[in-house]
């Protein structure tokens, strides 16, 4: 599945935002193994190079570990796993409240916002 790409952000960290996301939902947990750079770059549709960038920038990170003849895989350290969610948690909220305060939002409307979001979904899911 080739990925299409936002123009505004660098297409390496876009693709370490997908992992870290997939990591946080669960779908790649601690342990798991990653494709290859070159399996993931021709599943994406970048350039090896590129992933390997991503690769060694998440290593950096600590999201990920490369075993020397075994491959890349989800770091087991729960804690950095936690502190990557909470940090993902952190710029999506900032990104949000930026944006909408752009658009003349108080912090409070959109508290209120969100709660009646939130209510109006409880009242589709029942």
């Amino acid at each position: 599945m080739v990925m299409e790409f936002k123009p505004d952000k660098p297409i390496y960290q876009q693709l370490i935002d997908k992992v870290s996301s997939e990591i946080i939902r669960g779908d790649r947990t601690a342990g798991d193994k990653l494709p290859s750079v070159r399996e993931f770059a021709v599943e994406t549709g970048v350039n090896a190079n590129t992933m390997q960038r991503v690769y060694r920038e998440m290593e950096h990170l600590g999201i990920v570990e490369t075993k020397r003849g075994q491959g890349t895989f989800v770091t087991e350290n729960l804690e950095r796993l936690q502190e990557l969610r909470t940090e993902m948690k952190q710029l999506y909220i900032e990104a949000f409240v930026q944006d909408m305060g752009k658009l003349g939002f108080t912090v409070d409307e959109m508290v209120e916002g969100l709660s009646q979001y939130q209510e109006e979904r409880k009242e589709n899911d029942d």
